[in-house]
């Protein structure tokens, strides 16, 4: 049976310019590349973020496409976005889960790995 698969690599930047420290906030850019390592095309439909600050904070934040893009990638294919967030605290983390579906409307997951939000400045 076909096995749809996306695969999720993520790359932090930290965003100076739009950043308070000490108090924040701290803002940071993201750039995610998504691959599709199974062997039959799918749609990246939606987005669940969760983003934590190093209080223990959670934010949930959910919506349709990425950076307003539902790419469809056929095997091999890949697709990549920069999009940004601000955390309250000098350090914290995010994780995601995108909705995706299979062009026969079989719906799956792609987990992207829990990645560091760290301000320079905390790494002392």
């Amino acid at each position: 049976m076909a096995k749809p698969e996306f695969t999720c690599e993520v790359r932090v930047q930290y965003l100076p310019e739009q950043s308070q420290p000490p108090e924040g906030p701290y803002a940071f850019a993201y750039t995610v590349t998504i691959r599709n390592t199974g062997d039959v095309t799918a749609q990246l439909v939606a987005r669940h973020w969760v983003v934590t600050n190093a209080d223990g904070h959670h934010e949930d934040v959910r919506g349709l496409a990425v950076v307003g893009h539902q790419p469809v990638l056929k095997p091999g294919e890949q697709f990549e976005y920069t999009s940004w967030t601000r955390i309250d605290t000098p350090h914290g983390s995010m994780r995601g889960t995108f909705f995706c579906m299979t062009e026969h409307a079989h719906p799956f997951d792609a987990l992207v790995p829990e990645f560091a939000l760290v301000y320079p400045g905390a790494l002392h």
